[in-house]
């Protein structure tokens, strides 16, 4: 029964990359809850040990330093003031142990001035992956915002062409 084995090994691959993907979605849509109810361990944990989160200009090296911005005086005035970090819906490759999320982010802020809610900022967003023995992890996470520069653009044409290369193109 050679043909059974090949389609059940086939589902498993599948169902296996299915779950991968859901458990990237879930990271991400993880992240905006944890910073904006200010629970800095939670969203540092999203991150490995020595994970980075670049969000120009500052560059957050680790753990520690992801739970300290989430801490911070600007974050904190800024969740107290009424902030919504939300995340689009993903372009997600898996390749193995490996795993790379491109998405748009958009932090919303309440407006007391006119009771309203204003996008503050957009940005285009590359997340980087790695299964660990604790599940899917974040390394790395690059934060552009959409302001007409180059840097932005370069990272949502990277997805496309990853894309491309997974599809044997």
């Amino acid at each position: 029964m050679p043909e059974q084995d090949d389609a059940i090994a086939e589902l498993r691959r599948r169902v296996r990359d299915l779950e991968d993907r859901l458990a990237i979605m879930q990271i991400l849509a993880t992240y905006g809850p944890a910073v904006d109810s200010g629970s800095a361990g939670p969203a540092a944990q999203l991150w490995t040990d020595d994970g980075v989160y670049d969000t120009y200009p500052a560059v957050l090296h680790g753990r520690a330093a992801i739970a300290a911005m989430v801490d911070g005086e600007l974050h904190q005035r800024l969740i107290h003031a009424g902030a919504a970090h939300l995340q689009g819906l993903p372009h997600v490759e898996v390749a193995g142990d490996r795993a790379v999320a491109t998405a748009y982010s958009q932090l919303v802020l309440r407006d007391d001035t006119t009771d309203s809610f204003r996008i503050w900022r957009t940005g285009a967003n590359r997340w980087q992956f790695v299964r660990t023995a604790r599940g899917w992890q974040v390394t790395h996470r690059v934060n552009r915002q959409l302001d007409g520069g180059a840097e932005a653009r370069d990272l949502l044409s990277a997805a496309l062409d990853e894309g491309h290369a997974q599809e044997g193109g």
